[in-house]
Parts: structure tokens; C-alpha cells; sequence
């Protein structure tokens, strides 16, 4: 089973991509932690915003996930 994970912002020069297909075989935390120690760290910080397929989520251990879908990771947003 694969995710499609989206990096916006900030989170896209640490990843050094805009997407990267993850394949799923436990939970999304596991997902996360395949995609190295500092890119990890940075998309579990507490202001970092969490949506699936487009939806997004107010409770990061809800999601049920399936096959084919798309996490986004939204980085806080500064600027005036």
C-alpha cells in the first residue's frame, strides 16, 4: 500500500521535493520515520498541519488510511 505525502513550504527545501510516494506497511508514523531522521523531526512539529486527500485534520492520530491517498504536510504560515 503506497501514500502520495505532499511537502509545502519550508517543508519542500527540507525534503528536497514537493511529493514523494511512501509505501505504507504499519502506521503513518512509521511512513514518516522512512523518510530520514530530520525531515521526520520537522513534519511532527506540533504547528505543522496535517491533511488527507485534501481534508484537514484536527486529531494527527485519526486518520484512517487507505491505498492511493495524498497527506499533506502544511507548514506554518508567516508573513504580512
Amino acid at each position: 500500500m503506497a501514500l502520495n505525502m505532499v511537502f509545502l513550504g519550508k517543508l519542500e527545501d527540507l525534503a528536497g521535493c514537493g511529493a514523494r510516494e511512501v509505501e505504507l506497511t504499519g502506521t503513518l508514523d512509521d511512513a514518516i520515520d522512512s523518510l530520514g531522521p530530520q525531515l521526520a523531526s520537522a513534519l511532527r512539529e506540533p504547528r505543522v498541519k496535517l491533511a488527507v486527500n485534501g481534508i484537514l485534520l484536527q486529531d494527527r492520530d485519526a486518520p484512517v488510511l487507505r491505498d492511493g491517498d495524498e497527506i499533506a504536510f502544511l507548514p506554518p504560515v508567516s508573513g504580512g
